[in-house]
């Protein structure tokens, strides 16, 4: 029963994220100097995520719409390295999550709404 449950949720997730990716998001115009800028900024940001995710694909969807070269690290294989680090910091696997290294300090961001008025705020 609980391998037929994940089944049907990743099956779900995939249709999700393929409409998700089919439905054109309005991109934020800058101009190349602006966008360049823009893409230092986002050196040092990583997304923590599941590919199926509703709240990984609401940011996603964000982080495209702000045009914004964010690195986005795959939680969901169980050995993964990425899950581990994401385990390490915040205790649990919960996506999304942002991982923003300014300054030599390392803040996580876990929550979807913040992440994305954090996004907005810096870069929209």
């Amino acid at each position: 029963m609980k391998l037929l449950l994940k089944a049907f949720r990743n099956g779900l997730g995939a249709i999700i994220a393929f409409v998700s990716w089919i439905i054109p998001v309005n991109k934020i115009k800058r101009s190349a100097k602006e966008q360049k800028k823009v893409d230092a900024q986002t050196v040092n940001i990583e997304m923590y995520q599941f590919f199926g995710c509703p709240f990984c694909i609401k940011a996603r969807r964000a982080i495209r719409r702000l045009d914004l070269k964010i690195i986005t690290q795959d939680a969901q294989n169980r050995q993964g390295a990425a899950r581990a680090e994401l385990i390490k910091a915040n205790g649990k696997p919960q996506v999304p999550c942002l991982k923003i290294i300014e300054n030599g300090k390392v803040e996580w961001m876990l929550e979807t709404a913040e992440i994305i008025a954090y996004l907005e705020k810096r870069f929209g």
